[in-house]
Formats: structure tokens, C-alpha cells, sequence
């Protein structure tokens, strides 16, 4: 069986408190607390700013041993930018990155619905993106598309050259849903079953999600991340998939 991570998509969110986190909690143990109870979190604050090292190397400290961080790329570089001349605003982006050491996940770019497919500045993109960290540990990547230009072979097998996921986004219907396999690994996020970012996913949906996870850990890594934070329902969500894929129960033994 393959590594299965669980989590959400960043961790500060008023809406949480007095709800997944216990009324009175400080907020700077908010992320000790939901990493007690999660297995991954995707970091999205390095998609709207620069994050300092320190705070890469405080959040390493706060989680468990075993703990692991995605991080979202930097919109400077996907949305401004729009991949052109990366080598700078990458090198900058991971100098703080690489704080987080072995807790360093996969790294997710996301696109928008306005970028369509343009196979050589995607091409030269992921050649340039990191591979290893300086300690010499793999770094993974992980596209997430909103253009149905990218739902196309030829976009598929450019990323399967340069070994990146494609993220299967479940959106409600609002973007494209792909479940290609284009990687080592798989890589979900899940922004609301009914409505974006605002509906869970009841004892059904979860079965199913369940089902599916269990099936792709036959063969390869999954991380799987909760966005529908808006009424608090990604963290429940995530801790009622993981106890979902525990041994011994009917999905992880199916």
C-alpha cells in the first residue's frame, strides 16, 4: 500500500472557531490542532505572498515528525507571469521553502480559467522547476487547470514527460474534472460536492471518495485536500475520509 495523505487547504479561517476548533483555542495553536487530526495541509498563503523561511520553519516545528505540507505555488508566477522566464521567481519562491525540509509535499501551480494550453511555455516551465531539495529529497508538482484547453492528449502527455499530476478538481461542475494519470502520485482537491466551496460531502460521497483513494494506494501515492471551507466543512470532511481509509475498515480492505 502506498502513502495516503489527507488534509485541508490552509488552516486560518474564522468561520472554524468555536466549530472544528475548540471555542478559546489561540490561533497560533490552530495549526498544532488540526495537524493533531490530519495528515497533510496545503499551504495557500505562499500562493497569495512570499512566506518568510522563519515561518516555514516554525510551521516544520509545530507539526508532528510524520507530517507533510503541499504548498501552492506563488500566483506571481501563474497568474502574473503566466510561466514566462520562471528561473528567477522560482528560485526566490522555494528559498523559504526549503525550511520545511522532509515535510515538504508536493507543490501545486495552479492555473486560470483564462490561461489556455500553450504547449512550449508549459513545457519550459516544468523543465525548470526543482526536482530535488538541496538536501537532494524529490520534490513533486501538480497542475491544476480551470481551461478545458488542457483536457487534451497532448497536454496529458506533456505531463507525463515531466512526471507531473494532474489534480483531479472536483468543482461542482464549474471547472474540468480530469482523472488522467499522468504521474508517480495522484493529487485531489475537493471544493464541494454540490456547491463551490460551500457544500460537504455526506457519508455516501466519502464512501465513495473512500473507495476511489483505496484503489489508487494499490499503486501509487494520493493526497487528498479538502477546499470546501466556507462553512467549515473541509476538516470534518477530511477526518470522516481518513477514518474512512483506516485498516480495517470497508473501503482500504475492498
Amino acid at each position: 500500500m502506498a502513502e495516503v495523505r489527507v488534509g485541508v487547504s490552509g488552516w486560518t479561517y474564522a468561520p472554524w472557531r468555536g466549530d472544528f476548533y475548540p471555542k478559546g483555542l489561540r490561533q497560533r495553536d490552530e495549526l498544532a490542532y488540526a495537524a493533531a487530526r490530519l495528515t497533510a495541509i496545503e499551504i495557500n498563503g505562499s500562493f497569495y505572498a512570499l512566506q518568510k523561511p522563519e515561518s516555514y520553519r516554525r510551521w516544520r516545528e509545530e507539526t508532528p515528525d510524520d507530517f507533510v505540507f503541499a504548498l501552492k505555488g506563488s500566483r506571481f508566477i501563474t497568474h502574473m507571469k503566466k510561466l514566462a522566464d520562471p528561473a528567477e521567481p522560482l528560485r526566490r519562491f522555494f528559498e523559504g521553502v526549503w525550511e520545511l525540509g522532509p515535510k515538504l509535499g508536493p507543490v501545486l501551480w495552479q492555473l486560470p480559467q483564462t490561461h489556455s494550453f500553450d504547449p512550449e511555455r508549459l513545457d519550459a516551465f516544468f523543465a525548470a522547476v526543482p526536482r530535488e531539495s538541496p538536501e537532494g529529497r524529490p520534490v513533486r508538482h501538480a497542475l491544476e487547470f480551470r481551461s478545458p484547453t488542457f483536457a487534451t492528449s497532448q497536454a496529458y502527455d506533456l505531463l507525463r514527460r515531466h512526471d507531473v499530476a494532474v489534480v483531479l478538481a472536483d468543482t461542482a461542475g464549474r471547472w474540468p474534472r480530469v482523472e488522467e494519470d499522468t504521474a508517480g502520485f495522484r493529487y485531489v482537491r475537493l471544493h464541494g460536492d454540490q456547491e463551490l466551496y460551500a457544500s460537504g460531502y455526506d457519508a455516501a460521497a466519502l464512501e465513495r471518495w473512500a473507495a476511489t483513494v483505496s484503489d489508487w494506494a494499490q499503486r501509487q501515492d494520493v493526497f487528498v485536500f479538502f477546499d470546501n471551507d466556507i462553512k467549515g466543512y473541509a476538516p470534518r470532511d477530511a477526518m470522516g475520509l481518513i477514518e474512512r481509509l483506516a485498516p480495517g475498515r470497508g473501503a482500504q480492505n475492498s
